[in-house]
């Protein structure tokens, strides 16, 4: 496995598919292919100035040889779009005391707004699914129940969870991702087509020519909003919230509701500029909880002062970093609850020592470099984000999942073939064209992989396949927490008005830091083992902290069950 970096729909094809936590590019610039980078290739950047800095930064801009995009500029996230002259506009920019982050942006589609104003519009409030949930629920488990495994762990079973608190269809789960297929029959009765978007246009080739998404689908190369190619955010959604209908799988929470906010490339790749544009859309869209599984691009550890990095590339890492704080604290503030996998590196987070996979784009420019703890990687590692272990069946932190004191809030089921088996990883629903394109179903619809399944009911047929990693273990958690907010959100509970954006569906949400309270007092602890150090393939990996809080398991793993029956 690629330390952190594997691709999830390129694994699903091997018998131990691996599910990396889908890295994403950070807005590393595109220069045209054929043409040198320098001072005559102008490209856009984006531009993050100090608090009340603006005026200076813009200054700094223009000194510097660069063109304002003031339309594109966002306040409240405090960054400029400027085109300049390459990385010799950055190097000047440096030199501004206003100037605290330098990204290089790839123009990749625009949100269906402008800065600060949003149109939001009504919540679908007939879900088909949701009508005959309690004949659903009388009718037992599932027809594949018994291959999640995972489901059974965390109490998310139709004895226990499902009976009491199966989720509210007015709680909004953003799934911030490479998509979701919405078409998918196991996910389309909870799918908000409506509220859900798209802020990437598709990158048929990279910089240097190699391919990166491949051929475009659709017109201008943007996929509808309904629409997964790498099946990676269409598996997410399904084990938050795949419903209860009589076919294939239930997910944690199967009656909240799924909303798409791809920020994803069909590659697994994620630029700056999508993930800023998502956070800012689903805190001012009235979202209750996203789910990140994924770390911004090219860079899996951000340092702001790393000598074997140009400023450039300072300035980039800085910018990555200061971005996705402000884009974070936003949506927070509006009362979205954020959660994110802690990332598959196999590497303690509070002691990295090298990077081997950085910068990740374009193709080729990765190099290994020195690191230490003041390096991040982002979201995973982010103020305000609660970030997810993985476990395998035995409930042993899985050799993939990276781990740290200070990083580790929860753990959760993600998987773990070191045995070979396919069906200790998780199950989840899987988009039928990304299958059939991998070669993974045959002209008959059987599938050709013991990590592909299919199901029908009836003529209804839906396919689903196993993954693993921490991208897996973080929608359990993101499931438990929409039953919280579920079961004690609301006005009294620090909900969100109507300018939080959920006009349709009145005012309903819950403060974050009650829902971390609540998922920190539902985990059931895990200590560390013994010993604590641990070995694995590549190492040992040592647990540090007691039971109620440990690198390996944080304050323990996720429970439905507790979370669908604790009393406040």
């Amino acid at each position: 496995m690629r330390r952190g970096n594997d691709r999830l729909a390129r694994a699903v094809a091997a018998l131990a598919v691996t599910c990396a936590m889908a890295p994403a590019i950070a807005g590393a610039g595109a220069v045209p292919a054929g043409t040198q980078e320098g001072a005559q290739a102008r490209r856009a950047h984006l531009v993050f100035y100090a608090e009340g800095g603006r005026a200076a930064a813009e200054r700094a801009v223009r000194e510097a040889g660069g063109t304002l995009r003031p339309g594109e500029a966002d306040p409240r996230l405090g960054y400029l779009v400027a085109d300049g002259p390459g990385t010799a506009f950055v190097r000047n920019l440096a030199h501004s005391d206003a100037i605290v982050g330098v990204s290089a942006n790839r123009r990749i589609g625009t949100a269906t707004r402008a800065a600060g104003t949003l149109a939001v519009p009504r919540v679908d409030k007939d879900l088909a699914g949701h009508a005959d949930l309690g004949t659903a629920l009388a009718a037992g488990a599932e027809p594949l129940a018994d291959r999640q495994w995972d489901m059974k762990m965390i109490g998310a079973t139709a004895a226990k969870s499902y009976a009491a608190a199966p989720g509210d269809k007015r709680v909004l789960v953003g799934v911030i991702d490479t998509g979701v297929d919405g078409s998918h029959p196991d996910i389309a009765p909870n799918f908000d087509r409506g509220l859900s978007r798209n802020f990437v246009t598709d990158q048929p080739k990279d910089p240097k020519g190699q391919e990166l998404d491949g051929p475009c689908e659709h017109a201008g190369c943007k996929d509808p909003v309904d629409v997964d190619d790498d099946g990676h955010g269409t598996h997410v959604a399904s084990t938050i919230a795949s419903p209860i209908n009589g076919l294939g799988v239930a997910g944690v929470a199967p009656n909240v509701t799924v909303v798409n906010i791809r920020a994803g490339q069909d590659s697994g790749l994620f630029f700056l500029k999508p993930s800023l544009d998502a956070l800012t859309y689903a805190a001012d869209a009235g979202i209750d909880v996203v789910n990140m599984s994924y770390y911004i691009d090219p860079w899996l550890f951000n340092c702001t002062d790393n000598p074997a990095d140009s400023k450039a590339e300072q300035l980039e890492q800085r910018g990555i970093i200061t971005g996705m704080q402000r884009a974070l604290d936003y949506a927070r503030g509006k009362g979205v609850t954020l959660i994110s996998a802690i990332g598959n590196g196999a590497t303690d987070l509070g002691r990295p020592k090298v990077d081997t996979t950085s910068p990740d784009h374009p193709s080729g420019a990765e190099r290994t470099r020195r690191i230490d703890n003041t390096c991040l990687n982002v979201p995973a590692e982010s103020k305000g984000v609660i970030s997810v272990s993985a476990v395998g069946p035995d409930k042993a932190k899985a050799a993939y999942s990276d781990y740290g004191i200070e990083q580790t809030d929860l753990t959760a089921p993600g998987g773990d073939t070191g045995s070979g088996d396919v069906t200790k990883t998780i199950l989840a629903a899987a988009p039928e064209r990304a299958l059939r394109e991998r070669g993974l179903i045959g002209p008959d619809g059987a599938p050709k992989s013991p990590a592909v399944v299919r199901d029908c009911r009836g003529a209804t047929c839906a396919y689903y396949q196993y993954l693993q990693g921490t991208s897996m273990a973080a929608p359990h958690a993101t499931g438990v927490a929409a039953i919280l907010i579920s079961r004690f959100g609301g006005s009294a509970n620090g909900a969100k008005g109507t300018e939080g954006g959920k006009a349709a569906g009145g005012a309903f949400g819950m403060d974050p830091g009650k829902v971390k309270a609540l998922l920190y007092e539902t985990a059931t602890p895990i200590a560390c083992p013994m010993p604590r150090g641990q070995r694995y393939v590549d190492g040992t990996h040592t647990c540090e902290g007691d039971r109620s809080r440990n690198g390996f398991y944080g304050h323990g793993l996720v429970d439905a069950a507790k979370a669908a029956t604790i009393r406040p």
